[in-house]
């Protein structure tokens, strides 16, 4: 599991975009004992026993382009971010030009090829996650959906060096990557049993009881897009899709 600072070509911070951000915080923190910092202005800074691990903001922001709907991004650490865009263009993806998010740090929005969004972050005065992944309500896995895993398994490997570690399942090839030999993410095809899904890159978050956690979930006016399962020789994880219409993992991982 990580710990300590992330590093660069590691997912550091998630972006939370959502509607009712006063509800959404409060489903959150009940589910996920997140307390919160507020950005006066901007939005709130979600912890982790008192780690910060990512933003939660207003769908509704003038900042956010009609038509985007309720989701988390994902981040990636990088030492330069007007490099790394330049590299997502060479390498067949889209990147908007890097901006500067006050002294914090500098943020490129990439797609990679298949269509799928992520953000690469400069850190400066905003240093990345520190949060042990362990723990309630951390997020501990990222994985992409997509409907190339081939182009977009060429194309991460050759952005951030990471490595590919195919696995045959019975019903499709989940990928792993590692970068230096440690779990940086997965990726697995968007299955016909899934319906019509954009590509994306999911986020798993740690919980003590997955059972307990979807129970607690539904209780609280959420919906379970994926009911508790087993994973073999990892664990049990459900899908999670807030009141506010945010989906994401819940996941307890075998001792």
């Amino acid at each position: 599991m990580a710990n300590g600072p992330r590093k660069p070509g590691e997912f550091c911070w998630f972006n939370m975009l959502t509607p009712a951000p006063d509800e959404a915080r409060a489903f959150w923190a009940a589910l996920f004992d997140w307390t919160y910092l507020e950005m006066p202005g901007v939005g709130h800074v979600a912890q982790v026993a008192g780690h910060p691990v990512g933003g939660i903001f207003d769908l509704a922001s003038p900042q956010t382009p009609p038509g985007t709907p309720a989701h988390i991004g994902v981040m990636v650490r990088v030492d330069d971010a007007d490099a790394m865009a330049a590299k997502v263009t060479a390498l067949g993806g889209r990147a908007r030009d890097p901006f500067d998010v006050m002294q914090q740090g500098r943020m490129a929005v990439c797609f990679d090829p298949t269509g799928a969004a992520f953000d690469l972050w400069q850190p400066k005065q905003g240093q990345p996650t520190d949060v042990d992944s362990s723990l309630h309500g951390a997020p501990s896995w990222f994985e992409e959906l997509t409907t190339d895993t081939e182009r977009a398994s060429a194309f991460y490997t050759a952005l951030f060096g990471w490595t590919a570690d195919p696995m045959s399942m019975p019903e499709f090839t989940y990928t792993v990557f590692k970068l230096g030999g440690e779990l940086a993410g997965g990726m697995m095809p968007i299955l016909p049993a899934m319906g019509v899904m954009r590509p994306h890159w999911g986020v798993y978050f740690t919980v003590r009881d997955c059972d307990e956690t979807a129970r607690a979930a539904t209780a609280l006016g959420a919906s379970l897009c994926v009911a508790p399962c087993d994973i073999p020789n990892v664990g049990r994880f459900c899908g999670i899709t807030s009141p506010q219409g945010v989906t994401c993992y819940a996941i307890t991982y075998k001792a």
